[in-house]
């Protein structure tokens, strides 16, 4: 018998701008003009065709495929790697008022096999830390500054002296 786990994360910011103008900094997500990833303290995001459903990349060891699109508003990603993740992470935008929306990354998946014991352990502190980075990015690319800047835990910064660069 296999044995898995669900892992459900979602993280979200209140951004004072329109739905299009916080889906437009989806719209980036890859290119060389990327507003939303921080590819800055952490692998860069990758796709072999830009934002296309079908087009394959990743960022680091964790690798997917666009399997949903649409423009300035949601992108979902269907894990292929690393071993043990299934299911999808997403980007979406809702709209809020006239002035503010909400962006949300969500992840959802079957954890099974070696992920029962690197989601936990390293998996899942990287990615929170990676998205409250990439909100922060939102944040300044909206407003030109971030009013309470995420901070990595001490156990994020060990895991990132330990882990392979």
């Amino acid at each position: 018998m296999a044995v898995s786990t669900s892992a459900f994360n979602a993280h979200e910011r209140l951004l004072p701008a329109t739905a299009s103008e916080v889906g437009a900094l989806i719209d980036t997500l890859a290119t060389p003009g990327d507003l939303l990833w921080p590819g800055d303290h952490w692998p860069r995001m990758s796709l072999d065709n830009g934002l296309t459903p079908g087009s394959k990349g990743g960022h680091g060891p964790v690798r997917y495929t666009v399997t949903s699109y649409v423009p300035e508003e949601w992108v979902r990603f269907t894990f292929s790697g690393p071993r043990g993740f299934d299911g999808f992470h997403e980007f979406t935008v809702h709209a809020v008022d006239d002035g503010r929306s909400v962006l949300r990354h969500t992840l959802a998946m079957k954890v099974r096999g070696p992920a029962l014991l690197t989601w936990p352990l390293m998996y899942r502190s990287f990615h929170d830390a990676v998205l409250e980075d990439a909100l922060d990015r939102a944040e300044s690319a909206l407003t030109g500054k971030v009013a309470h800047p995420a901070r990595w835990s001490p156990y994020v910064r060990l895991l990132r002296r330990l882990a392979p660069r």
